[in-house]
């Protein structure tokens, strides 16, 4: 079996991220949290996962601080993952990869699942990366300002 290079200790946040939640099937998991799935069974079910990929995956999660196991809800013996703060502030980055697969993978009026307001049950504008003072900025807005070679 092939190591895998670990990145968690980058001066890169997007590698850091990545090394933390960037295999796709803890994306699905996450996204799956934020559906409501709170069991193995449940998470398994959706995903059409192998088992023995899920337990590593939750594992991972786990240790990471983005999910938590806590007994399950209705006092059996099964344990029940449920997102954390850190996780939670995942649902930016869900939400970008929703709308970004919305707008690049699927023709115009191709039927696919929506993410609405809960409230109103309206669908969410699209989202914007703002600077501190409020502009709207594009990728030619922004630089990366590196650490100096160690």
């Amino acid at each position: 079996m092939v190591n895998r290079t670990r990145l968690d200790d980058s001066d890169c946040p997007v590698a850091r991220s990545v090394d933390a939640i960037g295999d796709w099937w803890s994306l699905l998991i996450v996204r799956d949290a934020f559906d409501g799935s709170r069991r193995f069974g449940e998470f398994q079910r959706s995903l059409g996962v192998a088992k023995n990929i899920l337990t590593t995956r939750l594992r991972s999660l786990v240790a990471g601080g983005v999910l938590e196991s806590v007994p399950a809800s209705d006092g059996s013996a099964y344990r029940e993952y449920v997102l954390t703060p850190k996780g939670k502030s995942l649902f930016p980055v869900i939400v970008a990869l929703r709308q970004w697969g919305e707008q690049s993978f699927f023709a115009p009026g191709e039927p696919h699942s929506e993410l609405v307001d809960r409230q109103q049950g309206n669908r969410l504008r699209p989202l914007e990366v703002r600077s501190e003072d409020g502009r709207l900025l594009s990728p030619d807005d922004t630089t990366v300002h590196k650490l100096a070679a160690r």
